[in-house]
């Protein structure tokens, strides 16, 4: 039995699949956070959040690495750790550095901190030679014009540091392109409390849809457990409205999709002890890298791919944490596709028809989880704002997507928000 420590996590999915899969491996954890009510807060009425059956819950700074790091130390001393994990974004960085300075299995900490800033991930890959989109960084308003003059739009704009779509958006001219650089200035910190950097980064936007690679990585070996495609909607925004595992491509796409995205991993250095989410665009000119996500994938791809091939990556993240080979055999589940949707609003109020009584009861839905009416909810502008999701299989092939796209419009139909 091991002893991992987990750094913060997620809120959503990923802050109940990963005790889930520490517990199920026969493990224990501890939970650092800065602010236990910031997940307690999230826990359905009347039952203990998953990150309670924690060994231990500890509270410090986990923004501010230079005390953490000794603090941290000294806690080790005491409870001895085996692996540092976290499935949240923005402290990706400090559990690298954490298991590195307690002389624990971990990725690169500079590799990671070059992976969860976007602004980085473009300059290695670019000096690799790995393909993704013109792009340029500034700070500075006049100089991010003429920027995007130089590379032409529409382009996008996004911040270098936050997560799940979060202020990325489409510009077609000056004025949009200077409206999406003064909300982010209005967003200076994140919502885990971190000042956020004033660099924006501008990309060409690329053409194509968009799929990612899901791997995992362990000494030195990058192994890959599929492709899964995705929808995106809400523009100018790019919301991520469903994915479907595995992604209907031919074979030589599969290969070009994988081939650059284990480019662009070992590029940045991230071949041990990472289970990793690269989005790329099939571009017209071929694959094109959009983002290297150190961490499992969110929005319930894991749990796509699981039961499609009934490999569990959460378990997997598990395992390469502790510097353990991870168990990448697939079985038959009896199905050959599964997709998830998910109902995004589209319009501010509070909820007051959302009617998905029907959805639990069709043979082919695995998952089904709708907000309550009387919700205040808000137009989405990034992943953040759905309003529940559905998850169907198929037995026969790659037709789960489609199902889910009808049962989606079919709960549009009935969605009331005044």
């Amino acid at each position: 039995m091991a002893h991992l420590l987990m750094v913060e996590s997620w809120v959503g999915s990923m802050s109940r699949l990963l005790p889930r899969a520490i517990q199920e491996a026969g493990h224990t954890f501890t939970f650092l956070t800065r602010d236990l009510h910031h997940y307690l807060r999230t826990a359905p009425e009347g039952a203990a959040h998953p990150l309670l059956g924690a060994r231990d819950v500890v509270t410090a700074d986990t923004n501010d690495p230079e005390s953490l790091v000794p603090y941290v130390e000294r806690l080790h001393e005491v409870l001895g750790f085996d692996g540092v994990l976290t499935s949240c974004d923005y402290y990706l960085p400090t559990a690298a550095l954490l298991a590195e300075r307690l002389g624990l299995p971990a990725p690169d900490p500079e590799a990671v901190r070059n992976a969860c800033r976007k602004d980085a991930t473009r300059r290695v890959l670019e000096k690799a030679g790995v393909p993704g989109p013109r792009f340029a960084v500034h700070e500075d308003r006049a100089e991010l014009g003429a920027a995007a003059r130089d590379i032409g739009f529409p382009l996008v704009v996004k911040p270098v540091d936050l997560c799940a779509g979060m202020f990325v958006r489409r510009v077609d001219d000056d004025g949009q392109l200077a409206a999406a650089v003064r909300a982010l200035g209005d967003f200076p910190v994140n919502a885990r409390g971190q000042r956020r950097a004033s660099a924006v980064l501008l990309e060409e936007l690329l053409d194509g849809p968009e799929v990612s690679v899901e791997t995992v990585s362990h000494a030195g070996a990058v192994r890959v457990a599929g492709v899964t495609d995705k929808s995106i909607g809400g523009a100018p925004a790019f919301i991520e409205t469903g994915h479907m595992f595995p992604a209907a491509l031919s074979g030589a796409e599969t290969e070009d999709v994988v081939r650059t995205a284990v480019d662009a991993l070992t590029a940045l250095g991230l071949t041990d002890g990472v289970v990793a989410h690269t989005e790329i665009k099939l571009t017209s000119a071929g694959p094109r890298v959009v983002e290297v996500n150190p961490r499992p994938a969110g929005n319930r791809i894991t749990e796509l791919v699981r039961r499609v091939t009934g490999v569990d990556l959460v378990a997997a993240f598990v395992d390469v944490s502790l510097g353990r080979a991870p168990d990448l055999r697939r079985t038959d589940t009896g199905l050959r596709s599964a997709a998830v949707g998910f109902l995004v609003p589209e319009a501010t109020g509070t909820l007051a028809a959302l009617d998905g009584s029907g959805l639990r009861t069709a043979p082919d839905v695995l998952e089904a989880e709708l907000a309550e009416p009387g919700r205040q909810v808000r137009a989405a502008g990034s992943n953040n704002e759905y309003l529940g999701h559905v998850m169907v299989g198929d037995t026969e092939g790659a037709g789960a997507r489609v199902r889910v796209e009808g049962l989606l419009a079919s709960l549009r139909s009935g969605l009331v928000i005044r």
